[in-house]
């Protein structure tokens, strides 16, 4: 092992999501969970942040001044939820000089729901997350992903965005053990036509490059109806898995990302997709 590894697996990162209905809290030491905070906070984020990362950090034995980083969750999903924990992120960086990482929620989410729902073991994942090269979510090429993934795993994470739509995103993970790797960009979709994308993707595979299971994780439950199709067609290789984002797996999502440089902590926003709606009902009157 190399000294840039060393560094890598000691480091402590505090990783924080709120872009779900899931306020998501972990402090992280190489990979490994030293304490996490779960709570179903809706719409009142703001209200339980800030006491989460003291918890979180006390039941770790560490104070802000000896984490390493810190790894944010910017979206897509809730505006008023990843700005929260956007700026609350940027603050603590730019107050304990300390580097900034920006974490796909999708990625998260993806991570989360799939390694639940299939029995994948966290502290395995967690040592993967600190030594791989590259982070959970990256992008490689389309093509060459969907050819790894043969006999594995695609994950589409789903959060609700109303009117039949829902911000999901397409990763790709082997079977047993790995980390997902990104095959489409995270985006609000139709659901509709985002099952039809993923259907015709399947069909178009030759049964031997096909995943073994196509996962839908997240705020699956409204969006059932736009999913059917697939279920019909593909049967069991279709699996629907309600699952809210925990604070461990936005740890394990965050480790992977500080494989990359750091985000500048003035330039890092939230990643909303699409305009809020109030905005656009602005630019439209205007």
């Amino acid at each position: 092992m190399n000294e840039h590894e060393n560094i890598r697996s000691s480091q402590r990162l505090l990783t924080l999501d709120t872009a779900t209905s899931s306020l998501a809290v972990a402090v992280m030491e190489g990979g490994r969970v030293l304490a996490e905070r779960t709570i179903h906070a809706e719409r009142n984020h703001s209200a339980y942040l800030v006491t989460a990362i003291g918890d979180c950090l006390k039941a770790a034995g560490l104070a802000k001044q000896d984490l390493d980083g810190i790894a944010v969750g910017v979206g897509p999903g809730s505006y008023t939820g990843i700005r929260i924990a956007v700026t609350t992120a940027k603050t603590l960086a730019w107050s304990l000089r300390l580097p900034v990482y920006g974490v796909s929620s999708l990625a998260a989410l993806a991570l989360g729901g799939w390694a639940s729902a299939s029995g994948q073991d966290a502290a395995a994942l967690g040592e993967l997350a600190a030594r791989r090269s590259a982070p959970a979510g990256s992008a490689r090429p389309a093509e060459e992903g969907r050819r790894a993934a043969a006999g594995g795993h695609w994950i589409a994470p789903l959060i609700d965005a109303r009117r039949g739509q829902a911000y999901s995103a397409l990763f790709a993970a082997p079977a047993p053990g790995g980390l997902p790797e990104r095959l489409e960009p995270d985006a609000i979709r139709l659901m509709d036509g985002w099952a039809d994308e993923l259907k015709r993707q399947l069909e178009q595979l030759p049964a031997e490059e096909r995943p073994a299971r196509l996962w839908f994780v997240g705020e699956t439950e409204k969006h059932e109806a736009a999913i059917a199709p697939l279920i019909a067609a593909f049967g069991e290789l279709v699996q629907l898995v309600p699952y809210e984002l925990e604070g461990a797996w936005v740890g394990i999502a965050g480790t992977a990302r500080t494989a990359l440089p750091a985000d500048d902590v003035h330039a890092l926003e939230p990643n909303y997709t699409q305009l809020a709606e109030a905005e656009a009902k602005r630019l439209r009157n205007a």
